[in-house]
């Protein structure tokens, strides 16, 4: 295996870096960026993450319009917010209206326009916009996208193809975003979005993975369903490898036996494909300077280390005061790759061993739960089949709509083919899932950050949406947001690690959910090297810098933090 390097990866114009949440998508991505913008290209980098953080590497605001990098001459980055998209793309189909139609009917446009689903297609429409555009093209040497979390991405990355197909079979030219939505003028640029995507001397896919079980599995099953959507142009690159091991220190052997043993255990798919590594780093990747350092030899150690981090909780304590407070809804919601999942199990298995019956579930489209494990304990697990309860919408709709005595069903099915309404689907499932907390605990490992954030102003919104389809709203969806903002009723934990990204974005996730009017107390750090107390020079520089983030969370907490070690 090869050291990952940019003359791997510069012969195409577009690059998606792609993987797991938390397998160091963005810092490789603007590593590769900054190196080839230090050559003298022109380059554009574009995170599609709701929940990006280039503004925490570059340290200065980032527009969805593109931002010029101070530090790093040649390089232009954009964050594509998806709310923003959302309020230009409604603005530009209500604006022109405005004192032309009346008050009543410009209220109805924006209802219409007041959905999820609107969020979601606008921001795919910039995102296809940045991938078709000539003028980028011939401006920019390379233009990188930085994307969610794969099951997020997945879904992006299907949309042109699906609303290409709506399109196509379209009679009047409306969907579930509203008759003056104007999809039909955007058939030309989701054609060439296609096409860019599966054209391998334009395009090619960076899988990041790290050296974990998990990870390279999410890596193999996203390159064989983006290969299935004509994106076969693909390499795997495994980023964090200890390179050697240290056998006078077990926890620096158990983290290289580990890392090894995942390697040799890797799916067929990735072991047939060209696989690059990058290095284990001892530093914060939080700086363009540490940023470049990423891709070039290094090493150098600070093995300085203060072994006093005060004092902290147990996940156990978590656990027994979620019970004595008789909790009823427990999220545990993060940035990607920081142990949610592995959190909720935990918590779940420990309210089951209390005497709780619990149900387990979660919204990431990447299921990484372990049924097994939990039917084992005795929890019931709750999966959102997402064909399953796509179909059981679409005849609900077909049902009323027949009670309603709509004889014309041309709109109707029309709009059950929009690539909206699987969204709605999937999101009326999730409603009716945290409903059963009315006799039992339901514990909810959401998706990465950004996903997690759509789906809370889904939960918002989600009201307007159903009563302009349907006439009215199940009580799932009207008892959601009330039961979700009672501190009686609903815990929501946030995981993060001690690292400057993870903490960083949860104070953005913390700050939007107080917004929403959801009171969140519990944080839990997880994977902390300076738990461990390892004689290691490498890992002692790597448990160096926890301090300084484990601080911060007990200020932001006010000491409701809980620690977690490093765990094989």
């Amino acid at each position: 295996m090869k050291e990952y390097a940019i003359q791997e990866v510069e012969q195409q114009k577009y690059l998606f870096f792609t993987g797991k949440g938390g397998v160091g998508k963005t810092s490789l991505a603007c590593a590769t960026a900054i190196a080839m913008a230090d050559k003298g290209e022109q380059v554009l980098l574009i995170s599609t993450d709701p929940a990006s953080n280039l503004q925490d590497v570059f340290h200065q605001d980032i527009s969805q319009h593109g931002t010029p990098i101070a530090e790093v001459t040649g390089l232009t980055v954009v964050n594509l917010d998806p709310i923003k998209a959302a309020d230009e793309y409604r603005e530009s189909v209500v604006g022109p209206y405005r004192g032309v139609l009346p008050d009543s009917a410009i209220v109805n446009m924006e209802e219409q326009l007041s959905g999820s689903c609107t969020v979601e297609i606008a921001a795919f429409n910039q995102f296809s916009d940045f991938l078709t555009n000539a003028e980028d093209a011939r401006k920019y040497d390379h233009i990188i996208f930085d994307t969610a979390p794969t099951g997020h991405t997945l879904r992006m990355l299907q949309l042109p193809t699906a609303w290409t197909s709506f399109i196509k079979t379209s009679k009047h030219g409306a969907s579930c975003l509203g008759q003056l939505s104007g999809l039909e003028e955007r058939k030309d640029v989701y054609r060439q979005a296609v096409d860019n995507l599966a054209d391998g001397s334009k395009t090619k896919l960076i899988l990041v993975s790290r050296p974990q079980q998990a990870a390279l599995k999410e890596a193999d099953r996203s390159a064989r369903e983006l290969r299935q959507l004509g994106i076969a142009n693909q390499l795997l690159v495994v980023n964090g490898l200890m390179e050697s091991p240290n056998n006078n220190d077990e926890l620096a052997a158990e983290m290289y036996a580990t890392q090894q043993q995942a390697l040799y255990a890797m799916p067929d798919t990735l072991a047939a494909m060209d696989t690059l590594y990058v290095p284990l780093r001892s530093y914060d990747m939080d700086s363009v300077n540490n940023i470049r350092k990423m891709l070039r030899a290094d090493s150098s150690v600070d093995a300085s280390l203060s072994e006093s981090i005060g004092d902290y909780k147990s996940l156990d304590f978590l656990i027994r005061t979620i019970h004595d407070t008789g909790k009823r809804v427990v999220f545990t919601m993060g940035k990607g790759g920081v142990g949610k999942t592995t959190i909720a199990t935990q918590i779940a298995l420990g309210l089951k061993q209390l005497g709780d019956d619990v149900l387990l579930t979660t919204t990431d489209p990447a299921n990484h739960l372990n049924a097994q494990l939990a039917e084992h304990a005795g929890i019931e697990m709750a999966v959102i089949d997402e064909q399953k309860v796509l179909e059981a919408y679409k005849d609900e709709v077909r049902t009323k709509a027949r009670e309603a005595g709509v004889t014309d069903f041309s709109y109707i099915e029309e709009d059950l083919r929009s690539p909206c309404t699987q969204e709605i689907a999937v999101f009326r499932r999730f409603a009716e899932i945290v409903m059963q907390a009315d006799n039992k605990t339901v514990v909810i490992d959401t998706a990465p950050t950004g996903h997690a954030l759509l789906l809370l102003d889904s939960t918002q919104s989600y009201d307007r949406q159903i009563a302009h389809s349907e006439g009215d709203a199940p009580v799932a969806v009207q008892r959601l947001l009330p039961r979700l903002r009672d501190d009686s009723q609903s815990e929501f934990v946030i995981v993060t690690l001690p690292e400057p990204t993870p903490v960083l974005e949860a104070k953005r996730l913390r700050a939007d959910l107080e917004r929403a009017g959801i009171h969140q107390q519990w944080w839990v750090v997880n994977q902390c090297l300076i738990l461990n107390h390892s004689t290691d020079s490498f890992l002692r520089a790597k448990a160096s810098s926890e301090t300084k983030w484990i601080e911060e969370v007990r200020r932001i907490t006010g000491g409701h933090l809980v620690l977690r070690p490093w765990i094989k």
